[in-house]
């Protein structure tokens, strides 16, 4: 490892990208890997071999480009949301990350701004430093919450371009209320910001738990940015999209890569979509056991958060660490995100989250 760190220093890299660490969570080879907030229940059969079917049909045309537009995923994608889109207004990518990037690109790049409130995804300084934006940051208020007093306040104060809003948040869990993201976009109204909230986990909501999408018409700076990694159980098919007024799609266009979605994408993503509802299904099933854990976790004398999401993130922990590690030779792999006294586990199936359970009540 030393020896890649000495070659590295060797090249002219940028110096905004010195001394940085590329984005990623331990790969281990372990029974239960509840890490990364993945859906461990997998794609179900019907599904699958809807896919597999799809994706035969779309290998007999590659010798050609793939749709640049993606007309067929667009117009599945605003069937699947609703509240009145319509295919102008979305627009996918390679999952979000890429996305978020083109946004970035699009909006961001030297001399302009991107502001984060962390504890939040690890990705959005990454993306900025990937694409020459200056990213600072703004405090959370008391068990990492928001209030849209303070949003505005320090949306106003950073004179930021682009503001990150994760809801539900990551690693934290839990969402925020539509009046913060209101209070961000109109705070940015001087300096014609664009209010990006990321509900990679919306599907995960709590009952009750509005989206961001029912406050698209009328913001044209508002995007609002979704994936079908988690509720979908499509992580390795990378598949992130957005829905935002149709001059932001027309924007993203300038700094897309050629054909940048290809025809097998394309076609698992379709194949996919029209099978939605057997795909969410776990979704009720995966809340239970989040909530489940948010119980047992109380139980054991632990502070886990209110979670909006697929995973759980919980504190109180004298040496997260040993516990980290204890679980690890359970055969159970969970995350350590760099927050004092606290770690996130993913909501997985019944037996997976019963064998969290008893693993962490053993070493407490």
């Amino acid at each position: 490892m030393s020896s890649s760190v000495e070659a590295l220093a060797n090249l002219p890299l940028r110096d905004d990208l010195v001394g940085l660490h590329p984005y990623g969570a331990p790969q281990l080879d372990v029974p239960i890997l509840l890490n990364v907030n993945e859906n461990t229940y997998g794609v179900p059969a019907d599904v699958h071999a809807a896919i597999v079917e799809a994706v035969s049909a779309a290998t007999r045309g590659l010798n050609r480009y793939p749709d640049r537009e993606f007309t067929e995923l667009r117009k599945n994608l605003a069937d699947y949301l609703g509240h009145g889109l319509t295919p102008e207004q979305l627009w996918a990518a390679n999952g979000s990350n890429e996305v978020l990037q083109q946004v970035l690109q699009a909006f961001g790049g030297p001399g302009r701004t991107a502001l984060g409130f962390p504890p939040t995804y690890s990705m959005y300084p990454l993306l900025a430093s990937g694409t020459g934006t200056r990213y600072v940051t703004a405090a959370r208020g008391a068990a990492y919450t928001m209030t849209p007093e303070d949003t505005a306040a320090a949306v106003r104060a950073s004179g930021a371009n682009i503001v990150f809003l994760c809801s539900p948040n990551n690693p934290t869990g839990t969402a925020l209320g539509l009046d913060v993201v209101e209070a961000a976009y109109e705070a940015g109204e001087d300096a014609r910001a664009i209010i990006i909230v990321d509900e990679a986990y919306g599907e995960f909501a709590q009952a009750g738990t509005a989206s961001a999408l029912t406050l698209l018409p009328g913001r044209p700076r508002l995007l609002v940015s979704r994936t079908m990694s988690k509720a979908f159980a499509l992580a390795g098919a990378r598949i992130g999209y957005l829905a935002a007024a149709p001059e932001v799609t027309d924007a993203l266009r300038l700094v897309r890569l050629p054909y940048h979605l290809s025809a097998i994408t394309q076609a698992a993503a379709n194949a996919a979509l029209t099978h939605a509802d057997t795909l969410l299904a776990n979704v009720e099933a995966i809340k239970v056991q989040r909530d489940r854990i948010v119980r047992e976790l109380e139980a054991l004398g632990l502070s886990p958060a209110r979670s909006d999401s697929n995973f759980v993130f919980f504190s109180g922990l004298e040496d997260p660490h040993r516990i980290w590690q204890g679980l690890l030779e359970a055969g159970v792999l969970i995350r350590d995100v760099g927050i004092p006294g606290s770690l996130r586990v993913t909501a997985g199936t019944e037996e997976e989250t019963t064998a969290f359970l008893t693993a962490l009540a053993a070493l407490l």
